[in-house]
């Protein structure tokens, strides 16, 4: 089952899911969005391949590691963390909402597009 993890409560997600392995974020979103707005958190690992890529680059992402997907409002995210929980990575979220509720939620001077 994929988690739907409010950006608010991700460092709580990331807190359990540590008992798991080391979590990652895994943002799949394009470059342009990137560079537009993007998340920065103290301790936090952080991925970006864009979720055209993931297939390609399948072997890149550790799925033994617990991982949250990202996107900008948590469609994309949630496909690409289906595909992972297909690949066999057992701890996987979707990070509901995406980077646009994360600046509402968590960092207002996130920029919202």
């Amino acid at each position: 089952m994929i988690d739907q993890v409010q950006p608010s409560d991700l460092a709580a997600w990331l807190q359990a899911a540590s008992a798991h392995g080391q979590p990652l974020v895994l943002d799949v979103r394009e470059r342009f969005e990137l560079q537009i707005a993007s998340i920065k958190t103290d301790g936090l690992t952080f991925m970006a391949v864009p979720m055209s890529t993931v297939p390609m680059r399948l072997d890149d992402i550790d799925l033994s590691r617990p991982i949250a997907c990202l996107c900008h409002h948590g469609g994309r995210s949630m496909q690409v963390a289906m595909y992972l929980e297909q690949h066999g990575c057992a701890h996987v979220a979707n990070i509901a909402g995406g980077i646009d509720a994360w600046s509402r939620q968590n960092d207002p001077s996130v920029p919202r597009y």
